[in-house]
């Protein structure tokens, strides 16, 4: 049997660090970085007699996050101990919460071409993280670092909703997305802010019942999540077709090798052995706090996408590239009310920027330079100072050394020529070292014009006004 005679069914557990200033129990900071072990406190430290008290801030963000996915918030909720030990969880417990979660039964709708699915979500429920290990390289041992340790976290279950690998990279980016316009998380996977735990099994197609899954845990980049899906879907399919079975148990992804490795069995909810914290009181919600949140919630990406289309008249692919990123929308955003010519800065965010971010690997909130710099760049243009062509030098120098536009075309002497006897003088000189175009030109070739137009833009290093250069041509060779 091939691939196509499997269902694949996928549910994820993503987990996303809540941007607060302060832990989710304690006072210490949640900053990424610092030394080890100096973001921490007797409480984060689990000291004999320290007491939590919960961030309020931390419910907020869940409840936000909650309603942003179509969640029903639960006005009673309770704090519970998820019994285990780690070397790097200094209480060999995790307050977690358990059968009383503050979000359950949401949805987020992803696109698919022409239609619309929506991935049903279980829960939300909010929970402290762990510490980290630091291994040797040589071997040697592991460092504890509890910096990380009470950090807080929101874990977002989806239900087995998802079909393929394409369907779990939509999913994923348009959580983030939500999470990113509602300012609960900075999301900065390479920083561990967003990760996911991703369960996966197979079935033959018709079956009803679900096979038996597999988790790989905290994966934290899409790419790697897409691998690792690919990897393990054939990895299953493999051993059903060769008379085997699937064992449940949690995997490690390598990333150099490729390939998932075994680390222990799955775990089910009662090897956990959970209980409600009795150090923590209950979390009574109002209606009038639910509905204050509700209120002051910002424009979601779905309906920014909406408004681009009917405002901006953008496509619905331009719409929904650049509401993915609330960062590059944000500076879409801004970039408009300067320029006041969406389509340019629509055009420069998804071909050139996009282009040298895909080159060195940056991410939208890593582009150096301001919009209102992009805005002037296209100001520059729209003025016959600078060449289209000229631009994109620019650009590329205001990614290396990110100064205003103005001052690097001032620096490289990149003023566009326009001139009208300077541009005659080098049309005439283009026109009598090619007879050959502009007897292609005069036969009805117009390829011929745009070689000649491209001979002049080489002799002027692209500082001819190209306009100006084709009226110029066509007077000359047509008089």
């Amino acid at each position: 049997m091939a691939r196509e005679d499997y269902e694949i069914v996928i549910g994820l557990e993503v987990h996303a660090e809540l941007s607060t200033k302060t832990k989710i129990f304690c006072s210490c900071k949640t900053e990424f970085g610092g030394e080890p072990n100096t973001h921490c406190c007797p409480v984060c430290m689990a000291m004999p007699g320290a007491l939590p008290v919960l961030n309020e801030k931390v419910v907020e963000y869940a409840v936000k996050a909650g309603l942003a996915t179509n969640c029903k918030i639960s006005q009673d909720s309770k704090n519970d101990r998820k019994n285990y030990f780690y070397p790097d969880l200094p209480k060999s417990y995790q307050i977690s919460q358990f059968d009383k979660p503050l979000c359950e039964n949401g949805y987020i709708e992803i696109d698919l071409g022409e239609e619309k699915k929506k991935i049903r979500l279980t829960r939300i429920h909010i929970e402290e993280d762990a510490g980290k290990l630091n291994h040797d390289d040589y071997g040697r041992g592991s460092l504890v670092d509890l910096n990380r340790a009470g950090v807080p976290l929101i874990e977002i279950v989806s239900e087995p909703d998802i079909r393929s690998i394409e369907e779990t990279d939509k999913y994923l980016k348009k959580l983030k997305s939500i999470l990113e316009y509602i300012e609960v998380s900075d999301c900065k996977m390479q920083e561990g802010s967003l990760r996911a735990d991703v369960n996966v099994s197979i079935r033959k197609k018709g079956d009803k019942e679900y096979g038996t899954r597999t988790e790989m845990k905290n994966m934290n980049s899409f790419k790697s999540i897409s691998r690792a899906l690919e990897y393990e879907i054939d990895r299953q399919i493999d051993v059903i077709e060769n008379g085997g079975k699937i064992d449940q148990e949690t995997l490690r992804w390598d990333e150099v090798s490729g390939r998932t490795f075994s680390m222990r069995d799955k775990e089910d909810a009662q090897d956990y052995r959970y209980f409600p914290d009795p150090d923590l009181v209950a979390i009574r919600l109002s209606d009038e706090y639910i509905e204050s949140i509700k209120n002051n919630l910002p424009e979601l990406p779905e309906s920014r996408k909406n408004r681009y289309l009917s405002e901006y008249k953008l496509s619905e692919k331009e719409a929904n590239t650049l509401t993915a990123s609330k960062y590059l929308s944000d500076f879409f955003e801004c970039g408009t009310k300067i320029s006041k010519n969406p389509k340019a800065v629509c055009n420069w965010l998804m071909s050139d920027i996009a282009k040298v971010l895909n080159e060195k690997e940056l991410e939208p909130d890593e582009i150096p330079f301001s919009p209102e710099d992009l805005a002037e760049l296209i100001a520059l243009i729209e003025k016959g100072t600078i060449s289209s062509k000229i631009a994109k030098d620019v650009l590329d120098k205001m990614f290396e050394n990110p100064e205003k536009p103005s001052k690097i075309i001032e620096d490289n002497g990149w003023v566009q020529i326009s001139d009208e006897n300077e541009i005659k003088a080098i049309v005439d000189k283009i026109v009598e070292a090619n007879p050959q175009s502009v007897s292609d030109f005069k036969g009805g070739k117009e390829k011929a014009l745009g070689f000649l137009v491209g001979q002049a833009m080489k002799e002027t290093k692209g500082k001819a006004n190209p306009q100006m250069l084709n009226q110029m041509f066509k007077d000359a060779i047509l008089k």
